[in-house]
């Protein structure tokens, strides 16, 4: 072979060699630049992995109180069963495991020996377990002396007190304590706190080590809220709101509110149709729930779904409607703060108004017509012609800019989830003649619960608009406050002067006027009742209304507003004047006194009032009448004694002044009843005629007025039930009219 030719041979294979040198190493260095700084961090993390295993755990989520720090939601304790496969070596431990667990938890017995054949020291096997239940499961491990295999973990589960108590408002959470609606959705973050850990080692083969292997980081627990709400005052608010709604055939429910003018503070807020957030995925509406049971299998689901989307809304902030007649209180205040008005001005009603050329007229609820009427007058009428020129006097520029400073443009920022806003004509505010009309009685245009209610704040507690909410302060665990509300004042709207004439109006037109209904004698009460028709949302050929009443007081110096609203009553009556200011009136009877508001009874009032029964029975016959007298109430003997062996009403029950108190002398006269007898309909003379005569007492709730117009809607016992001689009978009264 010629030399050259070995030479160019060793040439080619260097050249080779150092090619293949090069390209491999390069390779191997491209490989682990990949490997190091390009995939590094995720190939760490999937070691990671691979080696431990983080479960998290459950931070104690914080308490709910009202404002008195009575709790309403508070998380419990409850445990987490959790099977250790690894330590379950024999098929015998797992027949007797699976057996026993399954006999206590309600698991299928073969669901649990498949996860005792697993590789592994931590498998779920029940969540949320009651004390009640891992104590069978501790007495089980203790009677087969089970060391390792089953483990209990400490977990929570949140408890709404007082079931469908403001469910509306405080929401609910889901399966891993997320908050899912209502106040638990708002504040989740700060009720939530912060989740623990437990990070346990892993072995070659995947599985988890002993506990010698894990590491605790313990939770953080959440902070607790403090409610502006007061517990008493919302049970009044949701008792007298669904007694309204079931009397009334509420179709689509209904809502109230009360706040504190001066502060934003939301007293009390009720949604009734309602529903159990302890148990929120069931469906408290039994018809809603058959005819759902009764749809084919596969619309169920989805009608489940809109049925339970229903239940949790809050209508207090999420449903807009046409605010009606109440709206007039907004419309007299624009009037009167721009001078265009005072109590001199005269308006003509002829039963109906015609805005402009060609237009449709606009009637009035009284066909004959109110005549000639002063500004006190259209008030306490509910004219809407009269408030049709009132409109026009304001035009619809001004108009507008007080509807947007009264916050009715936009959501009004309470703390609270899915609040929505309502629609006016144009969001320029610009308005046609008609549309100006309507809208100067409350109609055609639609708001929320929450902005009606703040807007008639701002004009009753000297012009000032401050933003609604339902947290006072969040508090951490030792109670240490951490936040407080912050009175968010954002504007002024009317001036004092305009504020204080208003109220006064508005007075006059709960003693006398279309308020009456909503009176409470002892209280300086204003308010204005509504009524307005539904537009788009009623059954074909049928008319659907919502019936409203908005009252303040104490009218000198108001510190409380209170809103009622029935959507869609379908009873005897729809008007806001029936329907809702009785109701009203209740609530201000009942949470008055618990907001330090004392009765001041003045007049004919005064002669009406109630008294209480002394305690009479081992008194002497004599001496028990003079008490009686003494008491200006009158004795009615039962039996041939000569002392008091019982009484009817008992002591301490409240009875009208001049009223009868039963005394029995013996056991055996003390058996005879009497039977109720139907009050309903009556005037108050007929009705009070008919219980003297019954040998009952009567006791009158309502307006104190005594007209013949007047007549019992209600009594608290049904007629035919037989009661004792002298049992207090409550009879409600309402002015049954057409005013709205």
């Amino acid at each position: 072979m010629a030399k050259g030719t070995t030479i160019r041979m060793w040439r080619r294979s260097i050249l080779v060699l150092t090619a293949l040198i090069v390209f491999g190493f390069g390779t191997i260095v491209f490989r682990l630049m990949q490997l190091q700084i390009i995939q590094g961090k995720n190939l760490q993390q999937m070691a990671i992995d691979q080696q431990l295993k983080d479960t998290l755990i459950s931070a104690k989520r914080g308490t709910i109180y009202d404002r008195n720090m009575k709790p309403l939601v508070q998380s419990a304790t409850v445990w987490k069963v959790v099977l250790e496969p690894a330590y379950i070596k024999t098929d015998e431990k797992k027949e007797i495991i699976s057996s026993g667990l399954s006999e206590i938890l309600g698991i299928p017995k073969e669901e649990i020996y498949e996860k005792a054949n697993k590789k592994s020291y931590y498998s779920i096997l029940e969540k949320k377990v009651e004390s009640e239940i891992k104590d069978k499961i501790v007495e089980f491990q203790s009677k087969n002396k089970i060391r390792n295999g089953i483990r209990i973990i400490e977990d929570y589960k949140r408890y709404y007190t007082f079931k469908t108590f403001a469910s509306n408002v405080l929401g609910f959470t889901g399966s891993d304590n997320q908050g899912l609606s209502g106040i638990e959705n708002y504040y989740d973050k700060e009720l939530n706190g912060e989740s623990g850990r437990l990070i346990t080692a892993r072995n070659a083969v995947g599985t988890n080590m002993p506990f010698e292997y894990e590491q605790r980081i313990e939770p953080k627990n959440g902070n607790s809220l403090v409610l502006t709400i007061d517990e008493s005052i919302q049970r009044s608010i949701e008792k007298h709101l669904e007694e309204g709604r079931i009397n009334n055939k509420a179709v689509n429910g209904a809502t109230s509110i009360m706040m504190d003018v001066n502060n934003g503070e939301i007293l009390g807020m009720a949604v009734k149709k309602d529903f159990n957030p302890n148990s929120p995925f069931e469906i408290e509406d039994e018809e809603v729930r058959k005819k759902i049971e009764e749809l084919p299998a596969d619309q169920r689901s989805k009608e489940k779904g809109k049925a339970l989307e229903k239940q949790w809304r809050n209508k207090a902030i999420s449903d807009a409607y046409m605010p009606g007649s109440t709206f007039k209180i907004l419309t007299s205040s624009m009037a009167l703060e721009e001078n265009l008005v005072n109590d001199e001005t005269r308006f003509n009603c002829n039963g109906s108004i015609v805005p402009y050329n060609k237009a449709r007229s606009i009637n009035c609820h009284k066909h004959s017509g109110h005549g000639v009427q002063n500004f006190q007058q259209i008030i306490c009428n509910s004219c809407n012609p009269a408030f049709v020129s009132l409109g026009q006097m304001l035009g619809p520029e001004i108009f507008f800019k007080y509807y947007k400073n009264f916050g009715l443009t936009q959501k009004t920022g309470i703390d609270l989830p899915g609040e929505a806003n309502g629609i006016f004509f144009n969001k320029d505010g610009s308005m046609a003649p008609m549309d100006l009309a309507v809208a100067s009685f409350g109609q055609n245009f639609t708001i929320t619960p929450i902005q009606m209610l703040s807007a008639v704040a701002s004009i009753v507690n000297g012009g000032k608009w401050i933003q609604p909410h339902v947290t006072k302060q969040i508090i951490d665990e030792k109670g240490n406050i951490i936040k407080k509300a912050r009175e968010n004042m954002r504007r002024r709207v009317i001036s004092e002067a305009t504020s204080k004439k208003i109220c006064k109006l508005l007075q006059v037109n709960v003693d006398t006027g279309s308020g009456k209904n909503g009176g409470v004698p002892g209280y300086d009460l204003g308010g204005k009742t509504g009524t307005s028709e539904k537009i788009g949302d009623s059954e074909e050929g049928k008319k659907d209304y919502i019936g409203s009443y908005c009252c303040f007081g104490p009218t000198e110096s108001p510190k409380f507003v209170l809103i009622v609203i029935y959507d869609t009553p379908r009873g005897n009556s729809y008007y806001g004047g029936i329907v809702a200011a009785p109701v009203g009136a209740k609530i201000v009877n009942d949470t008055f006194p618990i907001l330090g508001v004392n009765k001041n009874y003045k007049g004919e009032e005064l002669e009406k009032l109630d008294t209480t029964t002394p305690f009479l029975v081992g008194s002497s016959l004599e001496n028990a009448k003079s008490v009686l007298l003494q008491n200006e109430l009158k004795p009615i003997i039962k039996g041939d004694g000569t002392a008091v062996v019982s009484q009817i009403p008992s002591i301490g029950a409240k009875i009208p002044k001049g009223g009868t108190v039963v005394l029995y002398t013996d056991n055996q006269s003390a058996q005879r009843k009497i039977k109720v007898p139907d009050f309903l309909g009556l005037s108050i003379a007929s009705a009070n005629r008919l219980a003297v005569s019954s040998e009952l007492n009567m006791s009158i709730f309502g307006t104190a007025q005594s007209r013949e117009e007047i007549v019992a809607s209600k009594q608290s016992i049904p007629k035919g039930e037989l009661v004792d001689p002298g049992t207090v009978v409550t009879v409600e009264f309402v002015q049954k009219d057409t005013i709205n």
